[in-house]
């Protein structure tokens, strides 16, 4: 078993756990589920619908507490159902959008609020995570999702499939294309900076 395999397991057992707690109506169970989902659900929204994916990431997480009592499954699936409901959330804001366009904000109606975080910290980790998600952003849509639900999400191929509506082969294929797609481009980057 590899490391990542092993860290795969070990994070849908505690999914498992918080499952439990959740539906016994326990805060520290919701918020397992959370801390553990949420990152990458936001990150492969991101990829789908661009600066709105908190807003679409908040409609999933309504419709995951509205529907838990519902949930069937382990750590697993509760990872695959979020993400389904997250990406049906996002394909319904993208038509909605391309019917009734939005309307920039300007930056001066934005309040700045201050953090307790380190700002130098975060800020290379937001840049470097946002460079990653702009090289996925960049694939074609079927190897930047399998991409995204593969290594971002943590989703194993069969899962994948189900999220995607395709089969877990041609999800691995698309995530094989994606990942090595990805690896030509940064060794190009690479060489282009001498490094």
């Amino acid at each position: 078993m590899t490391q990542a395999e092993s860290k795969r397991d070990e994070a849908a057992d505690e999914l498992s756990d918080a499952i439990h707690a959740a539906l016994a109506g326990r805060d520290d169970g919701f918020r397992t589920l959370y801390r553990v989902v949420q990152p990458g659900l936001l990150r492969y929204l991101k990829v789908l619908v661009g600066p709105d994916a908190e807003d679409v990431a908040s409609e999933t997480w309504l419709q995951v507490v509205r529907d838990l009592r519902s949930f069937k499954g382990d750590g697993d699936a509760f990872r695959r159902w979020a993400v389904t409901i997250g990406r049906h959330r996002a394909m319904d804001h993208l038509r909605r959008n391309q019917r009734r366009p939005s309307i920039a904000m300007p930056v001066e109606a934005l309040t700045e609020l201050t953090g307790a975080d380190d700002t130098e910290i975060a800020a290379i980790e937001t840049l470097t995570t946002e460079v990653a998600l702009e090289l996925i952003a960049s694939l074609p849509q079927d190897q930047a999702e399998a991409v995204l639900l593969r290594v971002v999400v943590g989703l194993d191929a069969q899962s994948a499939a189900q999220v995607l509506g395709k089969r877990s082969g041609a999800v691995r294929t698309a995530a094989y294309r994606g990942l090595k797609r990805l690896a030509e481009r940064l060794n190009g980057r690479d060489s282009e900076h001498g490094r």
